[in-house]
């Protein structure tokens, strides 16, 4: 009976159960029209790089460095203290940031992202690489600065009337 009982309670319990919410494990901050900062939340593998893919399909490396290996990011920090400017006419971007447990190198990161680039979603699980990886992938949209544009547009008129 007692058997019986306690099965029936881990059913029910299972059941009624909700998933753990997914925690992100970086966030994208807005720091002007077409700039962003990238910030890594408590928790993460001690090493990151980032890429950005492009609706035109254009992919950028963002972290690169002179090893070209991913760069120490420390949480609540913006990786490599660094505002990424991304181009407007490119349209909305992926932001992908692979963390890792060492300093991987970013060109083959760069050649597996390009190989994936028709994958409508890309995970740590689709890249080859050594040790742990974690990835998050964001979303940013690069908007026309108005003020700045509209100050382009002064200027032009101003040089033709002279």
């Amino acid at each position: 009976m007692l058997t019986v009982m306690a099965l029936s309670a881990a059913f029910v319990g299972c059941d009624d159960a909700t998933p753990p919410a997914k925690r992100a494990r970086a966030l994208v901050k807005r720091t002007g029209a077409a700039t962003m900062e990238v910030i890594p939340t408590e928790g993460q593998l001690p090493y990151c790089m980032l890429f950005t893919m492009s609706e035109k399909g254009v992919i950028r490396q963002l972290t690169l460095t002179r090893e070209n290996r991913a760069i120490r990011c420390d949480a609540n920090e913006p990786v490599a203290h660094t505002r990424f400017r991304v181009p407007v006419q490119e349209g909305k971007v992926r932001v992908y940031v692979v963390f890792s447990d060492e300093r991987v190198a970013a060109n083959a990161v760069a050649r597996q992202l390009y190989d994936l680039r028709d994958r409508e979603r890309i995970t740590a699980m689709d890249l080859r690489l050594p040790g742990r990886i974690f990835m998050e992938t964001l979303e940013f949209t690069p908007v026309v600065d108005t003020v700045m544009d509209a100050g382009a547009r002064a200027l032009t008129a101003d040089s033709t009337l002279h």
